[in-house]
Formats: structure tokens, C-alpha cells, sequence
């Protein structure tokens, strides 16, 4: 058993949801969203096991490309991160109706195989295949089934398509660079490539820009809100629950490993950016009126910490923002299904016209209270343990950088809590708001669940992405 059989389940599933039909379509895809669950449970237990499950066939004679597939404990985390958020995010959609259902879910599907593909491939072609192939069906997720104006929504779209797809081309040269030197696009063949200081630096520089959109780290976030506000609930849960982690994984294993003489020289400059994204995504979200961009904004400060994490090239720094990354994606999968929840109810997501919800559901306003204190690193919560962790890296390069990065637990507690009190406390509202459903009470319930479990006990994890940052670590420390 290998890793191929992951993208086989949920390839065939894309197909055989959008061939049952309408009214079968979510049950379909949940059936092998869970399915795609199990068997990475499975293939967890074979890795534990000491049993080889990477999978590699050549693919191409020339250029020489192979469907390398790499499955180590960091790949195997970020499949699991996966693979646990789908079924997640299709489940929390059964409160919506959707025209055109089987597409809706089969492109959920598409993107979940084409997302895995990327943080799985150990060639570089077939990860750019991958990497491109993901961006495809969040566009029309977004663009057919979003919300507001469709000629702003439009726009939006195709902003972040464009933008995202020149980002990606330098990366492609960067790829062909490379294999002109190495002749193979196999990562540990790239690996091995002795560029001098200058051409590390251009494609260290081809690979940020790449990412820096995707992640985004500003100045390359403006796409940013207005497509997570403008997409559909599930496609603003897959954008920043999954997709960004796809740059934030790529700079660990493809960026800082590859160019790691250009790491170590600019490493300053790299930390600073992820550090302006935590001060001014906290500060932007403070100013938010609706309920949509404000989590759009939090979510900026959390990834840019992250990728100041990820450039300390410390372990710490490395595994702090992994177990980050995953703690992330639940949390604000969590976050926007709430306010998917009260826009069910209310139909609106602006702030100042919420209010008095706990009078009406108090399992709600706890669940939702949980998720913010969540948010915002409270101890004993799964983001409490990565944020720490990152924070501590930064203090090893420079205690500045830990004081400065630390702005986003005080100002997160901020905004965060205040947007709470807004929205959930006061005076009855005049609205009804119904109690949560059944299933969105599940949604919310495993969300919280992992959250609070390794919260308590990070161990499982961190054992299992260690000994891949290890690796990386020494590629880098090479040079």
C-alpha cells in the first residue's frame, strides 16, 4: 500500500459525485472524503510501522520526469491536515443549497486531490502540475457559487487567478533552472545542485514570489479579502484552511532547502515581512466592519507568523510553524463555518447589525467563544503550542523579532474578543437565531475537539514531523 492510492480515492470520487447527480452529489463526497481519512489513518500506521509507502514510476524519458510521490512525516501530516479538513468542510455544507451540486462538490474533491498532490510530489515538475492544477477548481468554486456582485466577484477571481498564476511561472523557470544543472527533477537530485551565492539568490527570490502570493505575505496579499469574502463559505474554508498551507510547506521543503546560502544571508529581511503581515493584518482587522473580512485580516497576522517562523531555519522555528499551520486550518475552518452559521440565521455579515445571539443559543456562543480563545493562543489550545513554539525561534535569532511577532497574541486578543462581544453579546436580538443543527454541531464539535486534544497532548505530531525537519535541516545546513 502507497500514498497513490489517496489520489486514485479521491480522483475516481470527483468523477463518480459529479455522475450521481444533484441530489446525491454532498453525500457522495463525503463518503470518499472519508474514505480518503481512513486510508491516510492506514498509511500513518503502515509509516509508523517503518514501512516504505512513497511510491516513484518514471513518467517522461525527456525531459526526465518522474510521479515521485514523497511520503515522510511532514508530507504525511499535511495529507492528514487534508484529508481531515475535506469531509469537514463538505459536511459543514449540508445547511446550503447549491445549483449545479454535483460540480460544486466534485470540484471540492478536485482540489482536495490536486492540493495533496502538491505536498506530496518529490519531483519538481509533477509538484508544479499540482501546485497549478489546485488553483482551477477553487476559481470557478469561487466565481459561479460566491457571494455579492458578480462583476466585483468577478473581478475578485480573476485577480487572484492571474496573480497566482504569474507568481507561479517564476517558479517553473526557476524548475527548468535548476534541471539544466541537476538533470532530473527529482528533489533529492535538486538537492544535491551546487549553485553559487548569486544563482541561489534568484531562485530563492523566483520561489518567495511564488509562494509569498499564495501564503500571502505582504506586499502579495491584496487579492487576499476580497476573495475570501467573496467566495462561498466552503471555498473561503478550503482557501485558508488548506490552499495557503501549500505555500507555507512549499517554503520548508522546496525554497529554504534548495537555496540555503540565500536563506541564511537574507534571513533578516524574510522575518521582518512575515512580522509586518502579524502588525498589519491585526491592525486591518481591527477596522472591519464585516464579520467575513475580519477573519480574512486575523488570518494574515497568523500565516505571516508562520512564515517568520518557517525563515528562522531553526528547528524550532521549522516545527513551531508546522504544528502552527495545522492548528491554523482547524481554527479557521472553525471560524468561518460560525459565520457561515450566523448568516444562515441572519443573512447579514456586518457586525454592528449582530448582537444578543447567546441569549438565543448559548451551545453556539460557547462553541464560537472557544474558537476565538483559540484564535488567539490561549494556553491548553492546539494554537497555543505552535504560536509558542515560533515565538521562541524568533527570540533565538532575535528577541525583537519575538516581542514584535508576540503583537499578534495581544492585538488577536483585541480585535478577536471585541468582535465576539459584538456579535454574540448584548441585548436580544430581534432576529430569531435558531439553535445550532445537528450536523453543524458535529462540524463544530470535532473542530473543538482537535483543538483541545493536542492542545494537551502535541506529541503524536511533533513525532512525526521531526525527523523530516531533521532532514531538511542538515540539506540546508550543508552549505
Amino acid at each position: 500500500m502507497n500514498v497513490s492510492l489517496i489520489l486514485i480515492i479521491l480522483l475516481v470520487g470527483a468523477f463518480i459525485t459529479y455522475f450521481a447527480g444533484d441530489k446525491l452529489a454532498s453525500k457522495v463526497a463525503l463518503f470518499f472524503s472519508l474514505a480518503a481519512l481512513g486510508c491516510s489513518v492506514v498509511l500513518l500506521n503502515h509509516l509508523n510501522a517503518g514501512e516504505n509507502i512513497s511510491f516513484m514510476n518514471a513518467w517522461i524519458n525527456q525531459p526526465k520526469i518522474s510521479f515521485a510521490l514523497n511520503a515522510d512525516g511532514l508530507a504525511i501530516a499535511m495529507l492528514l491536515l487534508t484529508t481531515a479538513l475535506t469531509p469537514i468542510i463538505i459536511f459543514s455544507s449540508f445547511g446550503n443549497d447549491y445549483k449545479n451540486a454535483k460540480a460544486f462538490y466534485a470540484l471540492i474533491l478536485f482540489m482536495a486531490f490536486a492540493m495533496i498532490g502538491t505536498f506530496l510530489a518529490a519531483d519538481g515538475l509533477l509538484y508544479y502540475i499540482f501546485w497549478e492544477l489546485a488553483l482551477i477548481p477553487i476559481y470557478f468554486i469561487a466565481l459561479i457559487w460566491g457571494n455579492g456582485d458578480a462583476d466585483e466577484r468577478r473581478k475578485a477571481v480573476v485577480k487572484f487567478f492571474i496573480y497566482t498564476l504569474a507568481g507561479s511561472l517564476f517558479m517553473l523557470t526557476a524548475f527548468i533552472y535548476l534541471y539544466q544543472k541537476a538533470g532530473s527533477f527529482l528533489i533529492e537530485d535538486l538537492y544535491k545542485v551546487n549553485l553559487s551565492a548569486f544563482e541561489q539568490l534568484w531562485v530563492f527570490l523566483a520561489f518567495f514570489l511564488a509562494y509569498a502570493i499564495k501564503i500571502p505575505i505582504i506586499p502579495f496579499h491584496t487579492w487576499q479579502a476580497n476573495v475570501y469574502q467573496k467566495a462561498p463559505t466552503v471555498g473561503t474554508m478550503l482557501l485558508s484552511g488548506i490552499m495557503l498551507k501549500m505555500g507555507l510547506y512549499s517554503v520548508i521543503r522546496w525554497q529554504l532547502p534548495l537555496a540555503p546560502l540565500a536563506a541564511k544571508e537574507y534571513m533578516n529581511i524574510f522575518i521582518v515581512l512575515g512580522i509586518a503581515g502579524v502588525i498589519y493584518g491585526s491592525i486591518v482587522a481591527l477596522r472591519q466592519k464585516d464579520l467575513k473580512k475580519l477573519l480574512a485580516y486575523s488570518s494574515l497576522a497568523h500565516v505571516g507568523l508562520i512564515a517568520a517562523g518557517s525563515y528562522t531555519l531553526t528547528l524550532d522555528g521549522l516545527r513551531g510553524s508546522v504544528l502552527q499551520m495545522i492548528a491554523h486550518g482547524f481554527v479557521v475552518v472553525g471560524l468561518f463555518f460560525a459565520a457561515e452559521i450566523i448568516f444562515r440565521r441572519y443573512e447579514t455579515r456586518q457586525i454592528d447589525e449582530l448582537g444578543g445571539i447567546r441569549t438565543q443559543s448559548p451551545k453556539f456562543t460557547s462553541m464560537f467563544l472557544i474558537l476565538v480563545l483559540a484564535s488567539v493562543a490561549l494556553p491548553s489550545t492546539f494554537n497555543f503550542v505552535g504560536e509558542f513554539t515560533v515565538l521562541y525561534s524568533l527570540s533565538q535569532v532575535n528577541i525583537w523579532f519575538a516581542v514584535l511577532g508576540g503583537t499578534t497574541i495581544i492585538l488577536g486578543a483585541y480585535y478577536m474578543l471585541k468582535m465576539f462581544q459584538n456579535v454574540m453579546l448584548g441585548e436580544t436580538n430581534s432576529k430569531t437565531f435558531a439553535d445550532v443543527s445537528v450536523n453543524e454541531g458535529i462540524s463544530m464539535a470535532v473542530i473543538i475537539g482537535v483543538l483541545l486534544f493536542f492542545g494537551f497532548y502535541p506529541k503524536p505530531i511533533t513525532d512525526l514531523i521531526t525527523p523530516s525537519l531533521e532532514t531538511i535541516l542538515n540539506v540546508i545546513n550543508k552549505n
